[in-house]
């Protein structure tokens, strides 16, 4: 059982192709274990389209890069270490840092782009689909990181009614497959742009015959007149929730209570356009009683195929993605503070952690796979703690196995994983809140935590009178 990673493929190529030092035996078998058969000239070419002339590196680019991945998948310890245990050199910190900001970013934003693509199948994983339509999430992030002049040049402080942030922070969109935790496009702030505006250039990366869930930041008319221009182009479709005070003019009440509205938005030559979208009202009964509005905006718009109540209920799986968050910020990183001291280094850092993420769902995937388990049920602190202890196993024993023995043992981790599986989720939650809020948030005194299932409720549209 091998672990299929595009990445690990393109380095394998690529430090045969080139005359610096070649992997050690342990990183051949970590290459070995994570690398697919896809073609690698398109990964090997990105490199050398935005790499600056300069007289060949002992470091390859190559190795560099498995080692940033690596080194996000063990969590822990110094990265001038894991280079060299993967390539055999012994480099300072400085000098590692040096030549990680000679690299241009689109390097970056490129790999991710090549790299994060759609894992779930129809009939493998029918819990990441809605009606033949791949649900994915889109929502954002913050990483700290140090009070280094540079760092907080580039990107600010947030400020608040009380005074400004601890730290800077280092804003990440995602776009993640809701029942699969895996992202599958990104885009990092290097010079502090907002969430909406790393969102704008994001949704141009999203798949064909895909389900956008979004949350009510992106809810204004010209965000979604721009989601829709997207979709219409690649055959996706989006369910946004929209904020109380916009404004709209109702053109036909469907059956089942919602209705179809018009749209009206300015292109950046000034000129109008409208467009119409499916507007759904409803109230959530959470749990205790606490009733939510809701108002959601899609491009569903056949009342028929996908009722009212089914796509609010479907609304409430946007919460994936925090969860998605967690585990890249917690379990993976253990922490959402970076260890990086320049904008360019920290962006590679978060990179370095999204492509481990990836490799680590892949894992899931394949345990889930023999287990015959949906993916979520496989535990993600588990996959975390397995592979680094077999990566740790196959460093210290280099050279005692040989390669039928290390898949043997690769294929009993992964039989391993699949028999422990998570119990259903309970039907809990906790209030969202803060202990010490500096905005409209509610002030948490005494945690608590609400039991019991939601329930949902149409709101139905009226006809208005002529």
């Amino acid at each position: 059982m091998c672990f299929r990673f595009a990445l690990f493929s393109a380095l394998c190529s690529s430090c045969k192709k080139t005359s610096v030092p070649k992997l050690s035996a342990a990183a051949r078998t970590f290459v070995r274990l994570f690398a697919p058969h896809l073609p690698t000239c398109r990964l090997n070419a990105i490199h050398h389209r935005y790499a600056r002339r300069r007289r060949p590196s002992q470091l390859s680019f190559a190795q560099l890069l498995l080692a940033l991945v690596y080194h996000a998948l063990m969590g822990q310890g110094r990265i001038q270490d894991d280079v060299a245990e993967i390539s055999g050199l012994v480099l300072s910190a400085s000098a590692l840092s040096q030549r990680r900001q000679t690299l241009p970013w689109q390097i970056f934003r490129d790999l991710l782009a090549e790299c994060l693509q759609p894992l779930a199948r129809p009939q493998q994983h029918p819990e990441a689909f809605y009606k033949g339509w791949r649900l994915l999430g889109l929502d954002g992030t913050c990483f700290g990181v140090h009070n280094v002049p540079r760092l907080v040049r580039a990107l600010g402080k947030a400020a608040s009614r009380r005074f400004k942030a601890a730290f800077a922070l280092v804003r990440t969109v995602v776009i993640v497959e809701l029942g699969m935790h895996n992202p599958i496009a990104a885009a990092i702030g290097r010079n502090g742009e907002s969430e909406l505006e790393l969102a704008w250039d994001l949704i141009k990366q999203l798949p064909s015959r895909c389900l956008l869930l979004a949350d009510q930041l992106y809810g204004t008319q010209l965000f979604v007149g721009e989601l829709l221009a997207q979709c219409m182009a690649v055959k996706a479709q989006f369910l946004v929730r929209i904020r109380k005070n916009l404004k709209v003019r109702v053109m036909e009440v469907l059956p089942d209570g919602s209705a179809l509205v018009e749209l009206m938005v300015r292109d950046e030559e000034g000129k109008k356009f409208r467009f119409l979208v499916r507007e759904i009202r409803g109230r959530v009964l959470g749990r205790g009683s606490k009733a939510t509005s809701v108002r959601l905006w899609t491009s569903l718009l056949d009342a028929e195929l996908y009722p009212a109540a089914e796509l609010l209920a479907l609304y409430g799986q946007r919460w994936e993605v925090e969860i998605t968050v967690k585990e890249l910020k917690v379990e993976l990183r253990g922490s959402d503070r970076l260890a990086s001291y320049t904008p360019e280094t920290a962006a590679q850092e978060i990179a370095a952690l999204l492509l481990a993420q990836s490799v680590l769902v892949q894992v899931r995937c394949a345990a889930s796979a023999q287990g015959e388990v949906a993916v979520l049920r496989i535990s993600f602190r588990e996959v975390v703690r397995r592979v680094r202890a077999v990566w740790t196993l196959l460093v210290v024993s280099e050279g005692l196995f040989t390669r039928r023995q290390t898949r043997a043992g690769i294929r009993r981790v992964i039989k391993r994983l699949s028999k422990q599986v998570t119990p259903e989720r309970r039907a809990r939650s906790c209030p969202r809140g803060l202990r010490q809020p500096v905005s409209s948030w509610p002030r948490i005194i005494r945690r608590r935590e609400l039991h019991g299932k939601f329930q949902y409720e149409v709101i139905p549209h009226r006809v208005s009178k002529p």
